[in-house]
């Protein structure tokens, strides 16, 4: 059966808010990487702004899309070495 796109959505946000949480800034700061990974976490932010304005408007299908976009640029950043993440759980791929 598919999933409810209500849970789905919810369970979307709770995804990119605990990753935007575990994810910690990996390169020195004053370098290019440091910049860049700076600029991801922006995005995935900015995209869970985004999901949670768009679920406030019942558009549960653009909150979902915005909130697996932002988690994208936390685990695209995670594995070209911008964040530091658990390697354990749920949060990031391996």
């Amino acid at each position: 059966m598919a999933a409810d796109i209500h849970e789905k959505t919810d369970r979307y946000e709770g995804l990119l808010a605990e990753a935007l949480d575990a994810a910690e800034i990996a390169p020195p700061e004053g370098t290019p990487m440091h910049d860049a990974a700076l600029d991801c976490e922006e995005m995935a932010s900015a995209y869970l702004d985004d999901g949670r304005h768009f679920r406030d408007d019942d558009d549960l299908v653009n909150a979902l899309a915005s909130f697996s976009y932002g988690h994208a640029w936390l685990d695209a950043g995670a594995r070209i070495g911008l964040f530091d993440v658990p390697t354990e759980g749920h949060l990031f791929t391996q």
